[in-house]
């Protein structure tokens, strides 16, 4: 014969069991809620919200002191690339005997290339003003910061020295400096120049909308 716990000591079993089961349920159903909220929170318009809840608040320093130094650490900003093939022809002739006696004469392919940008050190505070979330920066000029030939690309193509002469041994330094200035002269007519600074602005616009501008105008 099987003896039953009284109809009361069931009552109380049943009310101890959903007094420490509803605290519980009501715990996981609220980390649940606060998960869900702050996963959709930082993937859409609520992101500012999360951000409170979080506790992790974002700041970020847009005042003009701080939109020149962040422009200036870019420092000297290379933005355009400008190469050359060619050959280029130096010689040296005789003013009285003929070529084929005392003339000396190189043919040099030549390989360079032409580096322009930005030197971000030049920026001041003058060219930077900041209004709201909108900035207007004024960009220094322009300039080509290196011309260079590659040594492994540049060779002599042919050489010719007159039978009654020694090669000239500064006649290729000679040439090889005026395809440096012919590099230089080709790329600013190809508009080296504009391009280097259409690509800075590009660049610093970039950087300025990442720090929370909505507007920028760059000249």
């Amino acid at each position: 014969m099987v003896t039953l716990p009284p109809p009361h000591a069931q009552r109380r079993t049943s009310f101890w069991k959903y007094l420490l089961l509803g605290p519980l349920l009501g715990l996981l159903f609220g980390f649940g809620i606060l998960a869900w909220f702050l996963h959709a929170a930082t993937q859409g318009v609520w992101d500012r919200v999360a951000t409170v809840v979080s506790g992790r608040p974002l700041h970020i320093d847009t005042t003009q002191p701080t939109v020149v130094s962040r422009i200036q650490r870019l420092a000297r900003l290379e933005t355009v690339t400008y190469t050359m093939d060619k050959v280029v022809e130096g010689d040296r002739e005789g003013r009285v005997l003929p070529e084929f006696l005392t003339g000396d004469k190189i043919l040099l392919t030549v390989h360079g290339e032409a580096i322009a940008g930005i030197d971000l050190h030049q920026l001041t505070p003058a060219d930077v003003q900041v209004s709201g979330s909108s900035v207007h920066l004024h960009l220094p000029a322009a300039q080509i910061f290196t011309v260079t030939l590659d040594d492994e690309k540049t060779r002599v193509y042919s050489r010719y020295t007159g039978i009654l002469v020694p090669a000239d041994p500064n006649l290729e330094s000679e040439v090889r400096a005026k395809a440096e200035q012919d590099l230089r002269q080709s790329a600013l007519a190809a508009g080296i120049l504009n391009t280097a600074h259409q690509n800075a602005c590009s660049t610093v616009t970039t950087m300025l909308l990442g720090l929370g501008f909505h507007q920028v105008d760059c000249s």
